[in-house]
């Protein structure tokens, strides 16, 4: 948004010949080695074989794969809509990030079904979550269309998909037509008409005008019961490709961390690796807001020094690779601490600029109750204000207004910070 509001249309970066100096070598080849070894087999080798569609089975038999707009948590064909599926019915070769030994990204032919002979990315899992249950397609080669479609367009392929499963629901319900829609038969699973729409939203074409604006500020615009099915946070912010209601830890990552998402990112990490003890039920909002709190921070840390977190699956080994280039002695805990340096200047920046923890919570059907499927009757809404105000406490936050307390940003070093939150 900022460079278009100033007419610049990207930023070329030439590739130079200044190398990055590195402390010591043979520690780090050492070191990345292994790493590189335990990212491969970490889940079972689950990323490396397949990907992260690998996931894609797992999200619904657990109850948080989004499926039409969370009007429900069923969708049965997900055996023959997961990595396993894709490829093993369509051409893949190998198309990795730069230096990455996990290659877990590929290129993709399709080949059967009407969109056969299509090629392009394989889509990763939030892709093929969001065109396929969430806009209630089944059609797995146009899940590999969309997916390139949205990367084409520049768009984010969760807020779109939010924003065309709310479409789709309002349609359903009467409360947009096809004259609304210009024209378009927005019924679920409409794969062609979904692709128009996306057109209009990125042109700001007629209805894409508004849609462009996101799922939060197009339905306010509506109306009447539209808000009312719109998925985000109060903050205007919308989830990753998930039924949170099925995956408390998240949920509560979205709707208070400053990054949108996985800013603890406890849900994702075996804790016994951080010497913490594993979450027994993913339901309770005591462990989930506890164990949020007490690994805040390893993942602000992985992207300040820029590396990828399916690579970074041993917190030792990556720690001991920082070492080797820079010549420092960081622990594992000293990691933690650096992010969470990030943490909260992101929050004392926030507040600085307005921010009210009240909106720091979900809209009505992001914090409903699933009617069905695995997550059935599990009331995150009921607890969520709870789960909030531990989650505050424990970081040392305010437990009412979540504003950073003195003494946990001078722990920090940050006290420099603090006249900005007494003003």
């Amino acid at each position: 948004c900022v460079m278009g509001s100033k007419r610049l249309k990207a930023i070329a970066i030439s590739r130079g010949r200044q190398s990055i100096p590195i402390r010591n070598k043979d520690l780090l080849q050492e070191k990345a080695k292994a790493l590189a070894i335990d990212s491969k087999a970490d889940r079972g080798g689950m990323i490396y074989k397949w990907g992260t569609g690998a996931s894609f089975s797992n999200a619904a038999q657990t109850g948080y794969l989004p499926v039409r707009n969370l009007t429900t948590n069923l969708f049965p064909e997900h055996e023959k809509m997961n990595a396993q599926w894709f490829r093993t019915h369509f051409e893949h070769r190998s198309k990795p990030c730069w230096a990455c030994h996990i290659l877990h990204t590929k290129f993709m032919k399709v080949t059967e079904g009407p969109y056969a002979g299509y090629e392009g990315e394989e889509p990763e899992y939030e892709c093929m979550a969001a065109w396929g249950p969430q806009i209630g397609n089944t059609e797995q080669g146009a899940v590999v269309m969309l997916s390139n479609l949205v990367d084409r367009l520049g768009l984010d392929a969760n807020e779109a998909s939010w924003v065309i499963g709310w479409v789709m629901e309002c349609y359903e319900k009467g409360i947009l037509t096809r004259k609304d829609l210009d024209g378009l038969d927005m019924h679920w699973g409409n794969v062609e008409a979904t692709k128009t729409m996306l057109e209009k939203i990125s042109l700001r074409e007629g209805v894409g005008n508004l849609l462009a604006e996101g799922v939060k500020r197009a339905s306010e615009e509506v109306g009447g019961k539209a808000p009312e099915m719109a998925i985000y946070t109060l903050k205007g912010s919308t989830p990753r490709g998930h039924d949170h209601r099925g995956r408390w830890g998240e949920f509560l990552d979205t709707c208070v961390s400053a990054t949108g998402t996985v800013q603890a990112g406890a849900y994702l990490f075996q804790l016994n690796r951080f010497g913490m003890p594993p979450t027994t039920n993913p339901f309770s909002p005591w462990e989930v807001a506890a164990s949020n709190a007490k690994l805040d921070g390893w993942f602000p840390f992985l992207d300040n020094i820029g590396i990828c977190r399916y690579t970074a699956t041993d917190p030792q080994l990556t720690v001991d690779c920082v070492n080797a280039v820079t010549g420092t002695e960081l622990t594992v805990r000293d990691a933690i601490t650096i992010g969470r340096r990030t943490i909260n200047v992101l929050r004392v920046f926030n507040f600085r600029h307005g921010l009210n923890p009240a909106l720091e919570a979900p809209s009505f059907r992001y914090g409903s109750t699933p009617i069905d499927g695995p997550a059935e009757g599990k009331p995150i809404g009921q607890y969520f204000p709870f789960m909030k105000s531990l989650y505050f406490e424990l970081v040392g936050w305010d437990p009412q207004t979540g504003k950073p307390l003195p003494h946990t940003l001078k722990s920090l070093n940050l006290e420099r910070l603090i006249p900005d939150l007494e003003k």
